[in-house]
């Protein structure tokens, strides 16, 4: 991947996409295409190939989906699994028509069944059932996977997925419908913190174990693979995490103490009261990422530390 090769990052205003954009300037790529949804919809196949027609990027990350967390998918089944299919078909099959070198297609660990054997393999896909309360979305993204593997196998394009584990980071989704656990948690112990309210309440019972991995050590991980790896030497996908679990409890501790850091004396922290009666989620999610660590790479941010990078990143949205 040469500095003036035109690069496209599908999905650039999103967490993965701005990180994508922040790594690759950083390392003196300037030759960047980006679009936003209200200029380009990938989800309409003529307007894509129009786009990928006129500018025949030479590289595609693509990371733009539609997301969102437990809440979100459960109520929008339908649009989390028809946005993301077309998303994908679309630009999968613009990128290889105008000849794009390599693709680099972004996937969630949600594609892996809900009870796989930890930490998960990526041989674990299609091996049990999916998590039911985001399967439409992990259709969607095995889909997208799927379509990489058979246009490599029948037409030889380089193109690969990367399986990241729980994301989070800057320009994060703070939406209270749509957003994931950790920006939630961040929300709900700030507007305990402002209103002085003693108690948190939170969805499920707190047990089940997460990996995060911050933004933009994705982003560098992504950039390695696109610079020096082709589908022939990382496989069809591979997964990408830290390697590092907390459970949801210790998570919100965490949350809680960053949030509460510089506290006034007058303000306690909120004790935090775990709501049974909601979904708690898969109970364990852990990606086996030794393929990404042989290839030289391992995440560079402590999650105390990207905790804290995000949460001042949610106080700038205020």
């Amino acid at each position: 991947m040469k500095h003036d090769d035109l690069i496209y990052v599908a999905g650039h205003a999103g967490m993965v996409g701005s990180a994508l954009l922040r790594e690759l300037a950083q390392q003196g790529y300037h030759n960047l295409l980006t679009r936003d949804s209200t200029q380009l919809d990938l989800r309409d196949r003529p307007s894509t190939n129009d786009f990928f027609a006129q500018y025949q990027p030479a590289y595609v990350f693509l990371a733009a989906a539609r997301v969102g967390g437990i809440a979100a998918n459960r109520a929008q089944p339908v649009e989390f699994l028809a946005d993301n299919l077309a998303i994908a078909s679309n630009v999968i099959q613009a990128a290889y028509a105008q000849g794009s070198k390599r693709l680099v297609n972004f996937g969630s660990s949600c594609i892996y069944p809900r009870l796989a054997p930890q930490p998960i393999e990526e041989s674990a896909l299609l091996t049990g059932p999916l998590e039911p309360t985001n399967e439409a979305y992990a259709l969607a993204k095995i889909a997208a996977l799927k379509l990489c593997v058979y246009y490599r196998q029948q037409y030889g394009a380089d193109f690969y997925s990367l399986m990241p584990t729980n994301l989070y980071g800057l320009g994060d989704n703070y939406d209270p419908e749509t957003s994931h656990v950790l920006p939630a948690l961040l929300r709900h112990f700030h507007q305990a913190k402002i209103t002085g309210a003693a108690t948190v309440t939170l969805w499920g019972d707190g047990s089940p174990l997460r990996e995060l991995l911050f933004a933009d050590d994705l982003a560098a991980a992504a950039i390695m693979c696109a610079q020096n790896y082709s589908a022939s030497d990382v496989g069809d996908w591979i997964n990408i995490g830290s390697g590092q679990e907390v459970s949801i409890a210790q998570l919100a501790d965490i949350v809680s103490s960053v949030v509460y850091a510089n506290k006034e004396e007058d303000v306690h922290k909120p004790e935090i009261i775990w709501d049974c009666t909601m979904p708690s989620g898969t109970p364990r999610k852990l990606l086996d990422s030794s393929k990404i660590a042989a290839l030289g790479w391992t995440a560079g941010t402590s999650l105390r530390e990207g905790i804290e990078l995000a949460y001042r990143d949610y106080l700038n949205t205020l």
